[in-house]
Order: structure tokens, then sequence, then C-alpha cells
């Protein structure tokens, strides 16, 4: 019995979310957001509760292997797309960071999967008008350019 003991303390370690779940779910967050789809409506089409989405999102409970292919149905993208820029990020349980920063633009991936970001980019893609867009992207560089 006392030999049992520390393969269950250890089958329980394994069994923590890592950085990796926490990514992941950060990126099934942020899709859901850009689509404009409640934890609820994502739910239902998952088969859970809402309470179940939250904790994807925030990487508490890891995602089984069908239901992230559900999941990657549902919201239209390829399974991989839940570990793009995972590169940076440890496996083991909190030692790496989601905060992973694009060379160019200087922008972290957590301001990337801000609501706030999110929002804008849908509003952003629904003007079908190309040049309206444009002047709209010409329009924020020359607001940020008076900061």
């Amino acid at each position: 019995m006392v030999r049992g003991k520390p393969a269950i303390q250890k089958s329980r370690r394994a069994r923590r979310s890592t950085d990796i779940d926490a990514h992941v779910g950060a990126q099934f967050r942020a899709r859901r957001v850009l689509l404009g789809l409640s934890q609820t409506d994502l739910a239902n089409g998952l088969g859970i509760t809402f309470q179940q989405v939250q904790k994807y999102e925030k990487g508490t409970n890891r995602f089984s292997a069908s239901r992230l292919y559900k999941a990657a149905q549902l919201l239209d993208v390829p399974v991989t797309y839940f570990f793009e820029g995972v590169e940076g990020l440890e496996g083991a349980g909190g030692s790496g960071t989601s905060k992973l920063i694009d060379a160019d633009s200087g922008i972290t991936q957590d301001i990337l999967r801000k609501k706030e970001t999110l929002k804008l980019l849908r509003h952003y893609y629904a003007v079908p008008d190309e040049n309206i867009r444009e002047r709209f992207r010409e329009l924020l560089k020359g607001l940020a350019k008076t900061e």
C-alpha cells in the first residue's frame, strides 16, 4: 500500500494543467470571441456546460482529443490552430510563458487575446469596403502618432 501512494501522487501531478493547456484555452477563447459566440453557444455545440467552456478557456481543464477536434470543427479552424505559437511554452506546469512577442511588431499574444482587440477585429472585417478599412487604418495610424 505504501508503494502505491507515490504512483497515485505522480498520477495526480501528471493530470495538472500545463502552460500548453493554458495556451490552447486562450486560443479557444480568442476564436470564440472573434466569431462573436457566447460561452453558452459553444457549450451547446460541444454538448457541455458553459462552466466547462470557462475551465477550458482558463486552461484549468484539459481538452480530450475528440473534444478538441469537435471544437476545431465548430470554430472552423484546423486543430493545429490551438497550438500556433506554442514553441515558446514549456510542457511541464508553470515554467513557460504565454506572453510571446512578435519580433516585427512587439505585440504580445496577450494583447491579441484581449476581448477588446478581438471585438475590434470582428467589426473591422465586417466592413465590406476595403477602401473604408484602409482609411480607418490610416486614421488609427495618425491618432497613434499624436499620443
